[in-house]
């Protein structure tokens, strides 16, 4: 497929399968993804001069959850001027959501952990929406029960047969589970490690984490080999360590820092009363539904603070302030904006590309930082699959040795699941490549590979799933999360980013290195409170 021909395929309405049976179409779907077609058009930078300049005290360059973090930092200290410039036509980033339907979905990032002690602000923004009930500083804070993971909240297609929990159980041996219980007697002493200067060997956000040199000095290997230094080499293990990576970073343990591949485990020591500390918090439409009340909270206080469909195509600074170019594309016009404050909470690699004068070796900085592409698909059922059990449907339903990582299901926050449709929302990072090679066949792959090969690998554990399948919506996320490779905690881009202050800030969770809703929120605030 030419870019022109995929370029098309991006805007056409409906895809269909050419399979009849019975007489009619097996199968219907869309093909979706960012707005691509913009996009390149940022990426090519061919665009006329401004027609008109204005004055803003600040801009905020990104919706996700960093720049809506930033936003609702702002209006916590009282300021309401500013703007929010997004690219695409909703905000949300890889947070985004949608619906089949009456069945709202994710389109990304599914659930949250309950936030640890040192999460403070993902607490209060929590208690904003009400979701956190009483004290945010406790301990063990309430949360509104609605919004906890219902049960059975997960389990494992393995060997043929589903079983309880993650961690592969069916076919394992007793070697096997030795090993299971040595790496959680691991993980549980990174949880309680604490380094000389006091903080946590692992904390949530990371950037709280302990800087003794020892514990830092894991980020020098990948996490399998560690795991093989410390004489752990079960088969089984190096799976569950693999499916963490990916679950988080998109890429197998071989290729993730032992210091991040840590984090995922070490990190998460919240407690929550009245629910299981190992919970977490979702929502039909996953974290959708946080972008939706977030955006709706800022919008009470600052009506015209979104301007979508509007990105920043070059940005200048100055000692005390930074000229921006913002495209709207809907007018395809282009408007000046001289900002007291630019807050910039989309990727790293697009402030390189559009910062005119940027410091020296950002550029090839950014361009080092390797960023996951994936894959998100939607299946709408006419009623919740079949399976041969023993284990039942839950909301997280994984698959063992799977290129992808299996399935969540939207109904499954109903009070009473019956009869009738569901949405299950597959999830697949394409990580058996280079990076450039899995981004091009992202590209070029068309929309019916992609759906028979979903099928062919839900049919494993649901022989019966093309009947009840009625559509596919595919979503493509080429550049969905960056990747803590080895080196990443002194990686230069990490020290030029949060270098920046005024009138420049950065507040993507790039500047972490994890795609994770804390350190977002993390960077969104740090950000915003250069901002005078």
């Amino acid at each position: 497929m030419d870019r022109r021909h995929f370029l098309a395929s991006l805007s056409s309405p409906l895809l269909a399968s050419c399979d009849f049976e019975r007489g009619k179409p097996v199968l219907e779907g869309k093909l979706l993804g960012p707005d691509m077609a913009l996009g390149h058009k940022l990426r090519d930078n061919k665009f006329a001069a401004a027609t008109q300049t204005q004055r803003l005290p600040i801009a905020i360059i990104g919706g996700g959850i960093g720049g809506l973090s930033a936003a609702w930092r702002l209006l916590k200290r009282g300021i309401t001027d500013f703007k929010i410039f997004e690219l695409e036509a909703e905000p949300g980033g890889n947070s985004r959501s949608g619906a089949s339907g009456t069945i709202a979905h994710p389109w990304g990032a599914h659930y949250l952990p309950f936030p640890t002690v040192e999460s403070v602000n993902v607490r209060a923004i929590l208690a904003d929406l009400g979701v956190l009930l009483g004290d945010p500083s406790a301990i063990a804070p309430r949360y509104d029960e609605r919004y906890v993971v219902g049960v059975p909240q997960e389990r494992l297609y393995v060997d043929g047969l589903w079983q309880e929990s993650v961690l592969p159980k069916i076919g394992a041996s007793k070697r096997d589970f030795e090993q299971y219980k040595r790496f959680d007697e691991l993980v549980e002493r990174y949880r309680r490690l604490r380094g000389a200067d006091g903080a946590k060997a692992f904390a949530l956000p990371s950037a709280l984490s302990s800087k003794q040199a020892d514990i830092r000095a894991l980020d020098g290997q990948t996490l399998r080999d560690f795991l093989l230094s410390q004489g752990l080499d079960s088969p089984r293990l190096h799976w569950y360590a693999d499916y963490g990576c990916r679950d988080d970073y998109g890429a197998h343990a071989h290729h993730i820092s032992a210091w991040a591949g840590l984090h995922y485990h070490a990190s998460r020591d919240a407690l929550a009363t009245d629910a299981d500390a190992r919970s977490v918090l979702t929502w039909p439409q996953g974290n959708g539904w946080l972008v939706q009340q977030l955006s709706a909270w800022i919008k009470q206080r600052a009506p015209d603070a979104f301007a979508p469909q509007s990105p920043c195509v070059r940005l200048e600074t100055a000692a005390s302030y930074a000229d921006i170019d913002i495209y709207n594309a809907p007018q395809d016009r282009l408007t000046r904006y001289r900002a007291d404050q630019v807050i910039w909470a989309a990727p790293a690699q697009v402030l390189a590309h559009v910062w005119a004068n940027s410091p020296a070796g950002l550029r090839e900085a950014a361009t080092q930082m390797e960023v996951s592409p994936w894959l998100v698909a939607n299946l709408t059922l006419d009623s919740l699959p079949i399976d041969a059990g023993p284990v039942g449907l839950s909301w997280d339903n994984v698959l063992y040795d799977s290129p992808a990582l299996g399935y969540v299901v939207a109904t499954h926050q109903n009070i009473a699941i019956g009869p009738g449709p569901t949405v299950l929302t597959y999830y697949w990072p394409i990580d058996n490549e280079p990076v450039p090679a899995a981004r091009k066949r992202l590209y070029d792959t068309d929309w019916k590979v992609w759906a028979d090969a979903i099928i062919a690998e839900l049919s494993r554990p649901h022989p019966g799933l093309r009947e009840q399948l009625q559509h596919i919506d595919i979503w493509r996320w080429p550049h969905a999360m960056a990747r803590p490779v080895p080196g990443f905690l002194t990686a230069p881009i990490r020290g030029l980013l949060a270098g920046l202050t005024r009138p420049l800030s950065f507040a993507h969770a790039d500047l972490t290195g994890f795609s994770l809703f804390e350190e977002a929120t993390y960077a969104g605030v740090r950000a915003a409170d250069f901002a005078k």
